[in-house]
């Protein structure tokens, strides 16, 4: 099966806003195309308002449409006509009877344009779809009177000496009889100027948009698309088990969120580093203590075959079980472990109070010793302060576990009539908690040993203990952010052991 090729997020990016622009474009097109247009149909209905008045007071006043009245008229009723560039009066045969451009008018009355409408000005018509006709003076207009016009206002576009026309052309009704038309003619270069002012807004937008997406586009390649490129080869070459050496810690200093993930990244990739180490050790380790044990195993059930005597006999069946316990107990501890590990990062911690799990964990102890007729006393001292909460955030069940780890280790090289001591006090940042015994003490100048693995300094006793209790505890402690820590009794044997805990 062929693989899919990836996409980029900036191509991906790139090709949306592509898409986007381009329907916008569209629009655009649209728009521009359609603003001279409703501006012109605008201008036109303007015309159309003074030709209607017009026609009223023609017919108001009882005015013949000849060409004598109608200069007349003109004369005696400019005030309709003021800031309008030309009107035109025709007969329905389209033959001028009246121009405000002809007549030797008062120039305040009139904005006279010296443009005239001439043979070869475009006309574009919108109302009816006139378009691509020549108005040829009165030639011109008796055409679009007689042919074209359609009982609606034609409305003509003309560029005239670099200035811009609008016309419209509407039939004048008398007595429900068409008398004539007016036609009225108005410089309009302002609709170029919004045209043109609207495309260059357009314009200037695009260009600025487009600047904006292009330097967005350059920062996320730059500040985003590249770290996460850089933590994808990072990554790549783990999973590869490259040798090539990729560098990541240039991206520490940043404390956004490409910062927090190559961070996170960093210390993801340690911590299963750490873990498949500590997997391969552990493995190596349970070899070589399971190795001893077979061996004696072994050893035992050759003899057994070749002992003619009852006593040794039994003695080889003792240590034959002996060894299957102590095998049986490394394969269960050592399974339980690793569920334990499993089981850690998953689990939530809470606000738990120390002192009432220490207390109910050696409620627990002590009914056991009782059950097994053991003689080992188990003293809490706790200052004074049974009523004090001693509260930190963990996990209950672990922290219970921690403490009878330490227990049991402690009972098992404790003998009858000895006794066991549990301390809990505090300093500014700290709870401490301190389990004593009158065992026999550390040999080992450094008594940090007896966290590692597999310790092998164990009590006689083996088969109940796999070595790895306080192993198993010093991991709990440093989850919890805290520190343990051995040493020997001063003034006195025994051993005892110190835990940190932070307080909240």
């Amino acid at each position: 099966m062929k693989k899919k090729k990836t996409s980029s997020i900036l191509r991906k990016f790139l090709l949306f806003n592509l898409s986007i622009f381009s329907i916008l474009g569209l629009f655009t097109l649209f728009y521009l195309k359609a603003i001279q247009p409703n501006l012109v149909k605008k201008t036109s209905s303007s015309h159309f308002i003074i030709i209607k008045n017009t026609s009223d007071h023609i017919e108001r006043l009882g005015i013949s449409f000849n060409k004598k009245s109608i200069n007349q008229f003109l004369l005696s009723t400019r005030f309709l006509f003021q800031g309008l560039d030309r009107v035109q009066f025709f007969s329905v045969d389209g033959n001028l009877i009246g121009d405000t451009n002809i007549l030797d008018l008062d120039s305040s009355v009139f904005q006279r344009s010296d443009a005239v409408i001439e043979e070869g000005a475009v006309e574009k018509v919108v109302e009816n779809k006139l378009k691509n006709s020549k108005i040829s003076s009165e030639n011109s207009i008796r055409e679009i009177i007689s042919k074209k016009y359609k009982d609606q206002p034609i409305t003509i576009e003309n560029e005239i000496n670099n200035s811009f026309f609008v016309s419209t052309i509407s039939e004048v009704i008398i007595d429900s009889s068409r008398v004539g038309f007016i036609m009225v003619t108005n410089e309009a270069n302002d609709i170029l100027i919004a045209v043109k002012e609207r495309k260059d807004f357009i314009i200037r937008t695009v260009l600025a948009i487009a600047l904006v997406i292009l330097i967005f586009s350059l920062f996320l390649n730059k500040y985003i698309l590249k770290p996460i490129g850089f933590l994808v080869s990072f990554t790549e070459s783990i999973k590869n088990k490259s040798d090539q050496n990729i560098d990541i810690r240039k991206f520490f200093v940043r404390e956004d969120e490409v910062g927090k993930l190559t961070k996170s990244i960093d210390e993801m990739t340690k911590e299963l580093q750490k873990r498949t180490k500590r997997a391969e050790t552990f493995s190596t380790d349970l070899a070589h203590e399971i190795r001893n044990p077979l061996a004696s195993l072994k050893g035992a059930s050759e003899l057994l075959d070749k002992s003619d005597k009852q006593n040794d006999r039994e003695k080889l069946l003792e240590i034959i079980n002996h060894d299957v316990e102590r095998i049986e107990r490394l394969i269960t501890d050592y399974s339980q472990m690793l569920k334990d590990e499993a089981s850690l990062s998953s689990e939530k911690m809470s606000k738990v109070n120390l002192m009432k799990i220490i207390l109910n964990v050696v409620d627990d102890f002590r009914q056991d010793l009782k059950n097994q007729n053991k003689n080992i006393k188990i003293l809490t001292n706790l200052k004074g302060k049974k009523e004090k909460n001693f509260f930190i955030i963990g996990i209950e069940n672990r922290l219970e576990q921690v403490i009878a780890n330490l227990l049991d280790n402690a009972i098992s090289f404790s003998e009858n009539n000895q006794m066991i001591e549990i301390e809990l006090t505090e300093t500014s940042n700290n709870f401490v908690m301190t389990i004593r015994d009158q065992g026999p003490g550390f040999a080992e100048a450094s008594p940090q040993k007896i966290f590692k693995r597999f310790y092998s300094n164990r009590p006689t006793n083996f088969g109940e203990h796999s070595g790895l209790g306080l192993n198993i505890a010093k991991n709990i402690v440093e989850l919890h952010k805290g520190a343990i820590a051995a040493s020997n009794r001063l003034n006195q044997k025994g051993a005892q052991i110190e835990v940190l805990l932070p307080k909240i």
